[in-house]
């Protein structure tokens, strides 16, 4: 006998932060052993099926599927690195967190951190036009969705997200906003309306390419099969009626399927048992668009047999060999682990974390040919695995975002030949971008040079999502601007085959404006955590004054050779040792007595916590 714990994951339908810890029920079952015969059905890609034009970054248009590997439209190999948002498919029927924050805004610190995709449950209730709650509109904050229902809030999700060039995911997560479901139907939600569901929300998206999939339903468990036969319980089945129906009306789609509970009496997590697929793929109207999902969780959710081995951690490759992974190594389609997650708060948590994100395979060294994934969660109110954010919805839990460092691909991973003899090698992502000056009415910018194997020829510069100019060197200015105003960069390069790179990471700058002299400040510089190669800092800017005002700036400078590497809810430049950060657009604005944060992550050096100094205007 196995013990096998299988969770209904904490999603809180509170209207606040909260953390809430959910029961964990307590399944026994035989577990025999399971042999699994895997096959790869490999088919040529009709050229009608790829986009030819050798001049997009990577990860642009619609996606398919060739053997194990995800490649977008221009048939260059992509990875999926995203993060789970969930809220959809509670009772607020809306993403969580916009009780604080802006969703623009939220979508923004994603990006700025690396992930490339979001993957957003829902449950059918949103299509009986539910209105959302707790959406907090107070200081023009998601003003742009008063008086939306919760698909118009999707749409609008959506749009933002792809404006930046991030992709979605949809997820059917629940029938209602009851709880998760074991079968993909209910007595109140039949298969009739998961399949018109299903229908209606790929012909909204039909054309957008910021949508790329649908995931037809959430940790299927038991009594679900895979391959039995039985038309009521059998997921695989099931799982072909579903794709087809999303198909017949959006062929363009990825379709993601998750796995069951138990295959042939071996029993794992909900959701994250594949072991059927080698004996019974599925196989849809459309070829090259499936893609398996599995989902996988440490001690904090549930206890399984594999943490007390006593080989642990290095028996995990092969237990995930077993579940899923080989899918990807047979080459039979590609594998998407669509929730992982844990607090992190026990060792045996933090040896699994670093096990699975290896067991992904870096993008430095594989690009896109690796294993795809979006972390459980976003939120920090998920019962058992809190989040990326923490519970005030802005401050980076800079050590569990560590450990993904090596698996993000914020530029969806690494281009390469066409498979036509063409060159479609992107060059690398701009690095570097920096803010070297600004006037009222113009703002100077510097970056490092990419570097390509045809040749750089030049670079374009957005503003927001606008371009706004192009230089053939590293440096470029912005003029024509408003005083007192803030603005978002980056910079793509282009090389000599006309293919672009993705977005480098953004900076943000402020022309200056007439000051207000408030000059009451205060800056409180917190050490968050500590990795060896890497450290946290979370900074709390407060106005002691009597004055509201309008932006803040906070400097230092390192005794010893720290450098900033990414930051969050600021924008900084960094010569040297000095370090100056100014106020974003939606969190500069400062009452007296308020008081906001920004975060960051930095590569470690000699010399302490430095002073901090802070100014208002």
């Amino acid at each position: 006998m196995s013990l096998d714990l299988a969770p209904e994951r904490g999603t809180s339908t509170v209207l606040h932060p909260l953390r809430l810890l959910r029961p964990l029920r307590l399944l026994r079952r035989a577990v025999r052993t399971a042999t699994v015969t895997a096959a790869a059905l490999l088919l040529p890609l009709a050229a009608s099926q790829v986009a030819t034009a050798a001049n997009v970054a990577p990860g642009a248009g619609y996606w398919h599927t060739s053997g194990r590997q995800l490649l977008d439209a221009a048939n260059q190999p992509v990875r999926i690195a995203g993060i789970n948002w969930f809220g959809f498919e509670t009772s607020n029927y809306v993403p969580h967190g916009l009780w604080s924050r802006d969703y623009k805004s939220m979508i923004d610190q994603m990006q700025s951190l690396g992930y490339n995709t979001i993957r957003l449950p829902y449950s059918d209730d949103i299509f009986t036009g539910t209105a959302p709650t707790s959406i907090n509109y107070s200081a023009g904050m998601n003003s742009d969705l008063q008086g939306l229902d919760s698909l118009q809030v999707m749409d609008r999700i959506v749009e933002h997200a792809g404006s930046i060039g991030m992709k979605v995911i949809l997820d059917r997560h629940r029938p209602d906003a009851a709880g998760q479901s074991a079968l993909w139907y209910t007595a109140s939600v039949p298969e009739s309306t998961w399949l018109a569901n299903l229908k209606a929300l790929a012909g909204r998206y039909a054309g957008n390419d910021a949508v790329i999939g649908i995931d037809l339903h959430n940790e299927p468990h038991d009594p679900a099969c895979w391959g039995c036969g039985d038309t009521t319980k059998d997921w695989r089945l099931a799982a072909q009626r579903g794709g087809n129906a999303v198909l017949s009306v959006n062929p363009d789609l990825l379709v993601f399927v998750e796995g069951v509970q138990t295959f042939n009496g071996v029993s794992g997590w909900w959701g994250g048992n594949l072991m059927g697929v080698g004996q019974y793929p599925v196989e849809l109207s459309v070829a090259h668009r499936v893609v398996y999902s599995a989902h996988d969780y440490a001690t904090s959710v549930a206890q399984q047999p594999w943490f007390s081995d006593a080989a642990f951690p290095g028996n995990m490759p092969g237990v995930w060999d077993k579940y899923w992974g080989y899918i990807f190594k047979q080459n039979i389609a590609p594998v998407w682990v669509g929730e992982f997650g844990t607090t992190l708060q026990s060792a045996t948590d933090q040896k699994w974390l670093k096990a699975l994100a290896d067991y992904l395979r870096p993008t430095g060294q594989y690009g896109g040919d690796s294993f795809s994934w979006t972390f459980w969660s976003w939120n920090p109110n998920s019962g058992d695995t809190g989040g990326i954010l923490k519970d005030d919805w802005a401050t980076v839990d800079t050590v569990k975002d560590g450990y993904l460092a090596s698996i993000k691909a914020p530029g969806f991973g690494d281009g390469g030949d066409g498979g036509d003899g063409s060159e479609t090698q992107a060059p690398s992502v701009p690095a570097g971008l920096t803010v070297t000056g600004t006037t009222s009415g113009s703002v100077s910018l510097s970056w490092t040079a990419a570097s390509d194997d045809t040749g750089v020829t030049g670079y374009d510069v957005y503003r927001g999502s606008t371009k706004v100019g192009t230089a053939t060197g590293t440096s470029y200015t912005d003029s024509g601007l408003t005083a007192g105003t803030s603005y978002v960069y980056s910079v793509r390069a282009r090389d000599a085959a006309g293919n672009t790179s993705a977005a480098s990471a953004s900076v943000t700058a402020t022309t200056p404006g007439a000051s207000s002299g408030n000059g009451g400040c205060t800056a409180t510089y917190t050490v968050s955590g500590d990795w060896g190669n890497g450290f946290g800092v979370d900074v709390t800017v407060t106005n002691t004054g009597t004055a509201s005002a309008a932006a803040w700036k906070v400097s230092w400078a390192w005794a010893g050779s720290q450098k900033v590497t990414n930051m969050w809810n600021a924008a900084y430049t960094q010569t040297g040792s000095a370090v100056s950060v100014t106020s974003t657009p939606y969190n500069g604005s400062l009452a007296p007595g308020a008081h906001t944060s920004f975060g960051f992550q930095g590569t470690p050096g000699s010399g302490g916590v430095p002073t901090v100094s802070c100014t208002l205007s």
